[in-house]
């Protein structure tokens, strides 16, 4: 029996780092996502596993025993190594699945690019998760860590709030798709970033946050609601300015595009992936001229 399952990908808009920290995020499931197709097969307890990038081409590929994912054997190759560690914490949080089958073949598929970094990791997750009929966000803190907020996009069609307090996800979803859309953009930095590494240098470097919890939330409210181009571009301003104190690091705007004439945000982890172009005028041009030909505008990417 063949099965199919799909989780959106994500762009974290407000609340990055400070998410982990009761800090309430607003999140956007993109239109690109990724597939899990699994079809049972006789294969004496050995799943065939292949991922497929959006343009079709494998990217990993390889044989997994049942045994290996339930003792958690080690590999050499860093990505099988972390493909088990997830099946492993599937298999405790329900080991029927294993138990009553004999084998799959076993296809992902992106319909983003690898690199882009939309939650090739959270949307595996989450599907694997569906698979195994467990809670993702449990799979989610055994495996990778993180907030969750990318895993709340994975299951939801509409703009989220999310926020994390204690083990506990509170998500609600909201609308997001100001009247002025069309000067929304979204930009690709040629540069994939590590999520885990990105929130272990957070947490080396913390700070008294409650004061500016408060002041992110406002934030995240007031761009939620912002009526107008110019309001935007002010808070979102303003949040980048926070975040870029409590990381001790400049803002992608100061350090890659001083000259630009708008506001330029980073997304999640700071210094690749996507970044949040606001201007009146399309930027095109201004990017693909600096070497970054990959700018995507707020329909072709916001689901």
């Amino acid at each position: 029996m063949k099965k199919t399952f799909y989780s959106n990908g994500k762009l974290l808009i407000t609340g990055e780092y400070v998410v982990l920290d009761e800090a309430i995020a607003l999140g956007l499931p993109t239109k690109f996502g990724q597939n899990l197709f699994i079809e049972d097969k006789k294969l004496n307890q050995i799943i065939n596993w292949k991922s497929l990038d959006n343009d079709l081409s494998v990217w990993f590929e390889d044989t997994i025993s049942f045994q290996a994912i339930k003792s958690k054997e080690c590999f050499e190759n860093p990505i099988k190594n972390t493909l088990v560690e997830i099946l492993h914490e599937a298999h405790k949080l329900n080991s029927d699945l294993l138990i009553n089958s004999d084998g799959f073949e076993i296809t992902t598929q992106l319909t983003f690019p690898r690199n882009w970094g939309l939650g090739t990791s959270s949307t595996l997750i989450n599907n694997i998760a569906q698979w195994f009929k467990i809670d993702a966000f449990a799979l989610l803190r055994k495996s990778f860590g993180g907030s969750g907020y990318d895993i709340a996009c994975a299951q939801n069609n509409f703009p989220i709030l999310f926020q994390l307090v204690g083990s506990e996800q509170i998500i609600k979803q909201v609308s997001f798709k100001p009247t002025f859309h069309d000067n929304i953009y979204f930009v690709y930095l040629n540069k994939k970033q590590s999520s885990k590494i990105a929130i272990e240098n957070y947490r080396k470097n913390q700070k008294i946050l409650s004061p500016i919890i408060i002041e992110i939330n406002l934030l995240t409210d007031k761009i939620l609601k912002a009526t107008n181009l110019i309001d935007l571009e002010i808070y979102l301003k303003k949040h980048e300015n926070i975040i870029s104190q409590i990381l001790e690091t400049k803002t992608i705007q100061e350090t890659l595009f001083p000259d630009f004439c708008g506001v330029i945000k980073s997304l999640g982890a700071w210094g690749g992936d996507f970044v949040m172009v606001i201007c009146e005028e399309n930027p095109t041009d201004y990017f693909k001229n600096l070497g970054y030909p990959t700018l995507l505008k707020f329909e072709e990417i916001i689901l």
